[in-house]
């Protein structure tokens, strides 16, 4: 079984450059405090990586 792991919106996008907006979409993240849980790939940790200062990955 792949690992999983949760992330979580904890700011909003309002005044977020577009492409930082649609790496939040794409993590499946859509109001703040929300939650998705995705498999643990590079693809998804870039994603993360890349949006960290609106993300937080939660246990």
């Amino acid at each position: 079984m792949a690992n999983k792991i949760k992330v979580q919106l904890v700011k909003g996008l309002i005044g977020t450059r577009q492409d930082h907006r649609a790496t939040v979409r794409g993590l499946g993240l859509r109001r703040v405090n929300s939650v998705s849980e995705l498999e643990d790939t590079p693809s998804v940790r870039g994603m993360i990586n890349k949006v960290s200062y609106l993300v937080k990955v939660v246990s």
